[in-house]
């Protein structure tokens, strides 16, 4: 690209960076065929992104010799608006870890934000800082985008509830616990010591409950009163228990600065041991091999027009995200799922029955018997198009099968009945893991397909 071709493609982009808004959210630098090749957050989007486009900036110096390079490529630059910091942090990490883009390499790795969980399943439950929550037995909230923030919120906290914070089995029906100890929280008045029976089961639930309260409210009332009570010790000049007050007052206000569990979802967290259900897995199905390569598919409807389907791969019970594809719906009009699932096996796997790819061992869709039946007619015609002796030949392993949401019953071609697996079924846990990461990657970064590049054009 000569100089005057590079001055154009720099201008246009400084002009489009004019129409940034000024707020926080994600921004995109793209290269040719509007490929991501960086993904990075600001509190001011349009300062933050005109500020690599500078004339006259020493990117060198500034931002270093990878960031130099990746400007050179950039063909345009897109962005998201976020409604504040906290979900720019939390989807610039989501996004990242989806895309991969080449010149991002921070957020690459499995690392996840912290959650606060609460134990309310136990007889006397806990309150935890945890990257690893129950599967289920526990109110979550969070993700948290700062632990530090979280772990001394958490000591505010345990002083106001006096929940207990240790990982202690308390049963309610323990009569040992009436000889039972109580550690030094209990002395300093931070726990009620439910271990040593020195409070009933229905008052620590009361105050888990008003825990829970106040986590989801606006704390106003407590927050009210510090401030009030910072006042007066200021108007007495104690300004230590004044600032005191006021720490306190901060470390809670940051608890507003937080994820959803729903939204932002952090699916690494909550996976089943692979081993375990990759074993169970092989038995409940009948395969003759182990599984070690599962594919899920799911169709996704963005803003009731443009549809989209999904592939995610996961290998021996873990996601690989570099196999991971996004396909548009080039050929089927309005809402037909079946017809869309077809689409999506047919373009898939016709590049398997070349060669080009490898087959999984297992293909997960995501319906009932009729998203079945739909995904294995589309494989067998696309088998019927290719010579029988392609390179790619379909394995005699090969196994399709569906999940239907809500009822989760697993459908496989010439079984009776479906197969219904208990909540806690490793096997089922891990399908359904595989199912929802399909689900999550068609659906909730849908702001995607602004770029057709993106997607798998087969």
């Amino acid at each position: 690209m000569d100089a005057n071709d590079t001055q154009t493609r720099l201008d246009a982009i400084r002009r489009h960076i004019r129409t940034f808004p000024a707020g926080p959210g994600l921004y995109f630098m793209k290269g040719p065929g509007d490929a991501v090749l960086y993904i990075g957050k600001a509190k001011n989007l349009r300062t933050r992104v005109a500020s690599y486009f500078q004339p006259g900036s020493d990117l060198m110096a500034s931002r270093g010799p990878k960031i130099l390079e990746m400007i050179d490529k950039v063909q345009s630059v897109d962005f998201l608006e976020c409604p504040n910091e906290v979900d720019a942090i939390l989807k610039e990490a989501r996004l990242i870890k989806d895309v991969r883009p080449p010149y991002n390499t921070d957020l690459v790795d499995d690392k996840t934000f912290p959650y606060l969980e609460i134990t309310t399943g136990d007889d006397f439950p806990g309150v935890y800082v945890t990257r690893r929550p129950r599967a289920q037995g526990s109110r979550l909230f969070g993700p948290f985008p700062n632990v530090r923030d979280l772990r001394a919120a958490l000591v505010v906290l345990q002083r106001l509830f006096r929940f207990r914070t240790c990982s202690l089995e308390i049963r309610r029906d323990d009569p040992k616990r009436r000889f039972f100890r109580p550690c030094l929280l209990y002395s300093i008045k931070q726990c009620t010591a439910p271990c040593a029976a020195r409070i009933e089961r229905p008052e620590y639930r009361k105050g888990v409950t008003d825990l829970v309260r106040f986590l989801r409210s606006k704390r106003a009332t407590v927050l009210r009163q510090w401030s009030r009570q910072m006042a007066e010790a200021a108007a007495g000049l104690d300004y230590e228990k004044a600032g005191l007050y006021r720490d306190r007052i901060r470390l809670i206000e940051r608890l507003d600065k937080r994820g959803s569990p729903d939204q932002d979802v952090q699916p690494e967290v909550f996976a089943s041991d692979p081993a375990e259900a990759l074993v169970e897995l092989k038995g409940l199905l009948h395969l003759p091999e182990s599984v070690r390569i599962i594919e899920g598919i799911d169709i996704a409807t963005i803003s009731g027009s443009e549809s989209v389907g999904s592939l995610v791969k996961f290998i021996d019970g873990r996601p690989f995200k570099s196999g991971y594809r996004r396909f548009r719906i080039k050929t089927v009009r309005g809402v037909d799922d079946y017809a869309m699932i077809s689409e999506v096996v047919h373009r898939r796997y016709r590049h398997a029955l070349k060669g080009e790819e490898l087959w999984p061992d297992l293909i997960l869709i995501d319906g009932g018997i009729g998203q079945l039946r739909a995904a294995e007619k589309a494989l067998a015609l696309t088998v019927g198009a290719c010579q029988p002796d392609s390179p790619g030949q379909v394995p005699r392993a090969l196994t399709i099968v569906s999940l239907a949401k809500k009822e989760e019953l697993i459908y496989r071609q010439g079984w009776p009945q479906p197969l219904e697996l208990p909540a806690h079924s490793p096997a089922l846990k891990l399908l359904q893991y595989v199912r929802d990461e399909a689900h999550r990657f068609a659906q909730h970064y849908h702001h995607l397909l602004r770029s057709k590049k993106l997607l798998e054009e087969g």
